[in-house]
């Protein structure tokens, strides 16, 4: 179930695991598993990478890095096929994400040459990357009718939807204000008017979809089973500098 109406899909690079997340979730569709369990599922996938990770197991890092990704997918597919979006899933899913990509990164920085300040660097730059990539994401799923469970400006606590309580948005809504308000700000400030702008074409959509969540798990398993886990770190901080440039493109072909 897409995110998009046909026209406007494009080659998502970091949502490789759509397929796999697809059969996972039509197989719990008449089960009592909720997204919610899934996302949790997710998060053990993610504790158990770590630990491979800190005990030199490069391979099954990989593994369960990806299966991470795959289950990442699968709970929003769950929600969409049981017809039980929530806003509790959908903040519980990003907060989940952010700890757990700290928790990787620390990993990362145990096993590599890599120093406390360069993992910080990296760490900034990956959820700036995933807050550019979500940004832009959002705004074209709210233009055409896609889904809008993610809001493009997080200013406000939701309305509860049906089936979940308000005092579990009210609380997850604050944890992720903590957590992502800063990376928001920082994304709003230095692209204000995309909402305003004219579409992005697919061809940057699929370019910048390198900036995704599961694009950048795929890039750690690749790194790590090569061998390269010095190189992890240092690329990602590099690899911020695209922000700049991919804020520019839309900026001068791009905006209203």
């Amino acid at each position: 179930m897409s995110k998009l109406p046909t026209a406007h899909k494009f080659i998502d690079l970091s949502d490789y695991g759509r397929p796999a997340a697809r059969i996972i979730a039509i197989s719990l569709k008449n089960t009592g598993f909720t997204p919610i369990h899934v996302t949790l599922a997710f998060i053990l996938s993610g504790l158990i990478s770590v630990i491979c990770i800190i005990y030199g197991d490069f391979w099954a890092a990989a593994f369960f890095l990806i299966f991470k990704s795959i289950l990442d997918a699968a709970d929003g597919e769950l929600a969409r096929i049981k017809e039980t979006p929530s806003y509790t899933g959908r903040y519980l899913d990003s907060v989940a994400d952010i700890i757990l990509n700290a928790i990787i990164l620390i990993a990362i920085w145990h096993i590599s040459n890599s120093n406390i300040w360069a993992t910080v660097l990296a760490f900034i730059g990956i959820e700036l990357q995933g807050t550019l990539y979500n940004y832009y994401y959002v705004i074209l799923r709210n233009k055409f009718n896609g889904d809008t469970t993610s809001r493009v400006f997080e200013n406000e606590t939701p309305q509860a939807l049906k089936g979940e309580k308000q005092s579990h948005v009210n609380i997850l809504f604050k944890i992720y204000k903590i957590l992502y308000g800063g990376f928001d700000k920082v994304i709003y400030a230095l692209d204000k008017n995309a909402s305003k702008g004219k579409t992005t074409p697919n061809w940057f959509m699929t370019a910048i979809s390198t900036f995704g969540l599961g694009f950048q798990l795929l890039l750690i398993a690749i790194l790590l089973v090569l061998g390269l886990k010095d190189y992890i770190i240092p690329f990602f901080i590099v690899y911020s500098v695209m922000i700049f440039v991919f804020i520019g493109i839309r900026r001068k072909l791009y905006s209203a």
